[in-house]
């Protein structure tokens, strides 16, 4: 039988990625896992591709296998402060590149691999589309991990489907990006399409987005700009990060967690009553 804690504590770490510095990057990640944990949190979780950065155009020469020595590393630093970890790399397997997310135990194990499904048409020439959806078992019950549009407006059938495996929340590495002379405000689709979701599973979802430059590929020029966006069970907004290419920041915020109030087909009764279609 399952255990959950009525609450978990979440260190958004919005942190900057320097263009193609994969060891540098790694290293400022442990820093912000150990700034996490000097907040008492129990989870730190990192922005998309925070290796290397984003749509980089030589993605696939750049990337690492998972598990492999850039997931060792955040699994060597969650074991070193007794954090979860969740964050974004890029996956060599073989001959295929794809944008990943880890979640890691305090333990240093590797649960969970997800591979972003919900590609930009702009990052198809870099990255794979993944093939599954999975939930990991924690002590604030199960976690489930996605990849920044993963979410977006429109497209929340990735979400619905980890709430209909019992996630109760959702943890999502993202790179929100934009052009340079924009200076916010940002996010208003984000918080629709995240407190959508919250609302209908009493799930909380949490995203958090690096800042810095996009230095090449289809987009260069443009910035990542955090506003990293943590929405409760209510659907309410619990936490919003800075908005800016300079904007690092490490937000602490705490998450009601609910057990599930339905399961299999339950689930469409209760969505139906929630004011929500069915999946």
């Amino acid at each position: 039988m399952e255990t959950t804690r009525p609450s978990v504590r979440i260190a958004m770490a919005q942190m900057r990625v320097e263009w193609g510095r994969a060891e540098a990057n790694l290293a400022h990640a442990v820093e912000m896992v150990a700034a996490g944990a000097s907040e008492e949190c129990d989870v730190v979780l990192l922005p998309e591709c925070l290796d290397i950065g984003w749509t980089h155009p030589d993605a696939a020469e750049l990337a690492a296998p998972v598990p492999g020595p850039r997931s060792e590393t955040l699994a060597r630093a969650a074991r070193k402060h007794g954090v979860w970890v969740v964050g974004g790399l890029t996956e060599r397997d073989d001959d295929l590149t794809f944008n990943c997310a880890v979640l890691i135990s305090p333990a240093g194990e590797l649960l969970l691999k997800y591979r972003k499904i919900n590609l930009l048409e702009i990052a198809r020439p870099y990255y794979e589309v993944g093939d599954r959806l999975g939930v990991a078992r924690t002590p604030f019950g199960r976690v489930g991990v996605n990849i920044c549009a993963d979410n977006y407006k429109g497209v929340e059938v990735f979400g619905h489907c980890l709430g209909r495996m019992g996630a109760r929340i959702i943890l999502s590495p993202c790179a929100w990006a934009v052009e340079a002379d924009d200076n916010g405000p940002y996010g208003a689709a984000w918080k629709e399409s995240y407190s959508a979701l919250s609302r209908l599973y009493e799930m909380p979802v949490v995203g958090v987005s690096n800042v810095g430059w996009i230095e090449g590929g289809p987009w260069e020029g443009r910035k990542c700009i955090g506003n990293s966006l943590a929405v409760d069970a209510a659907g309410q907004v619990a936490c919003e990060g800075p908005f800016g290419v300079e904007a690092e920041a490490l937000m602490a915020v705490e998450l009601e967690l609910l057990p599930a109030s339905a399961a299999g087909t339950a689930d469409g009764p209760m969505l139906r009553q929630r004011g929500g279609a069915a999946p």
